[in-house]
């Protein structure tokens, strides 16, 4: 039998003759995350991870969103180059110009996931939508998406919310530190640091705040990067 961590992705092979009847869970070797294997299947859970294809992205919005995005990437390289001749090759340290970055989204939301995913569309961002935690695993895969809004009810009946937890709680810290995680519920108190703290996220938005949250993301995240603006000068890293 073959089955795959849903935290760090590797497969496992399993000698079926010393697999139990029933339901087991396995240890990952890689990560020590446990996977949980159902009887009478072929492999655990996780096989919403297997061959999947990222997230999509949406159609509407993207040429627009290109757009920016060249022409903030074309605009950043010229303000660096003009200050290195100004400043003897001193490195540009990042501005407030950087909250108009176009950022990558991924959506991995229930019964608000078009209502958000308009949202942030009409706000200048590239929105992804996740099906599955298989769709958004292989999206988060590239390395390329900056936040990341979750749900409890996403992919319910494949434990949707969980697997993607797991995914993130598994990152090295570094990598961590690229993705700004917001969690979206109804119990939730919006902009509330320390339970996102306890939850390992970045930001938790109650669903009756949905509509300003593109004013609340916003905000959120300066916030963020100037929390650790020094950290990433010293890191060589991009904020958020």
């Amino acid at each position: 039998m073959i089955i795959r961590c849903d935290s760090c992705s590797v497969s496992l092979q399993l000698d079926e003759t010393k697999i139990p009847k029933g339901n087991f869970t396995v240890r990952c070797p890689r990560c020590q995350n446990l996977i949980r294997v159902q009887a009478n299947q072929s492999a655990s859970p996780v096989d919403h991870l297997k061959e999947n294809k990222p997230a999509p992205a949406v159609p509407e919005g993207a040429q627009k969103f290109m757009a920016r995005e060249s022409e903030f990437e074309i605009n950043q390289a010229l303000r660096a180059l003009l200050m290195a001749l100004k400043k003897e090759g001193k490195v540009l340290e990042q501005t407030e110009e950087d909250e108009e970055k176009p950022r990558r989204v991924l959506i991995c939301l229930g019964k608000h996931r078009e209502k958000v995913a308009k949202l942030l569309i009409d706000a200048g961002y590239k929105v992804y939508i996740a099906e599955n935690p298989g769709q958004a695993n292989e999206r988060l895969r590239e390395g390329k998406v900056q936040i990341l809004i979750l749900s409890p009810d996403f992919a319910q009946d494949m434990g949707g919310a969980a697997i993607v937890q797991q995914r993130i709680n598994a990152m090295y810290s570094s990598e961590r530190r690229k993705l700004f995680l917001v969690s979206i519920d109804d119990s939730a108190n919006t902009l509330d640091a320390q339970e996102a703290f306890l939850r390992n996220l970045n930001l938790v938005v109650n669903t009756r705040d949905v509509e300003q949250l593109p004013l609340i993301l916003n905000r959120a995240i300066k916030d963020f990067n100037d929390l650790y603006h020094y950290y990433n000068i010293a890191s060589g890293f991009a904020g958020i």
